[in-house]
């Protein structure tokens, strides 16, 4: 192992489960452990609920309190890595494949050298139908991945 190996751009990738405060620590400590910077992800997959498994319409009144509700949350995620010692801290919204957004198309925008992400935030039915994002971007990503082990 290299004593001067340190991460400097890390990214979590959040859904807003049970696991998310899980997650958020591990990347919390990472950052603070490295001085990097954090970067907070949600990624909202709109067509999964319009186009895959309902006819349900999304208005944009509905989109824009959808995104107003978890950006409050975010903002409240950022604090909270703030108040803990990180000191570069920036929330982000995406809408796309959770999949492709974590593993690659974010990191390569940010430049992230590890990716922060729990082992699942779904139902083992949920993982059947829409697959697992973790195991995906773990296999997929161009950077380190650090898969935190959920406890219930």
């Amino acid at each position: 192992m290299i004593d001067d190996f340190q991460y400097h751009k890390i990214l979590v990738a959040i859904d807003g489960s049970k696991a998310t405060s899980q997650v958020l620590d591990a990347a919390i400590d990472s950052a603070v452990r490295n001085d990097a910077s954090l970067n907070i992800l949600t990624v909202t997959q709109v067509d999964q609920i319009t186009d895959g498994y309902s006819n349900a319409v999304l208005s944009e009144e509905d989109t824009y309190d959808a995104v107003h509700t978890t950006r409050e949350r975010m903002d409240d995620l950022k604090a909270q890595a703030e108040k803990a010692g990180v000191r570069d801290v920036s929330i982000h919204i995406r809408f796309g494949n959770p999949k492709r957004v974590i593993a690659r198309e974010f990191p390569k925008d940010h430049n992230n050298d590890l990716i922060v992400i729990g082992t699942t935030g779904l139902s083992g039915f949920e993982r059947f139908v829409v697959g697992s994002v973790t195991n995906y971007v773990n296999r997929n990503a161009h950077c380190d991945v650090l898969v935190v082990q959920i406890t219930k």
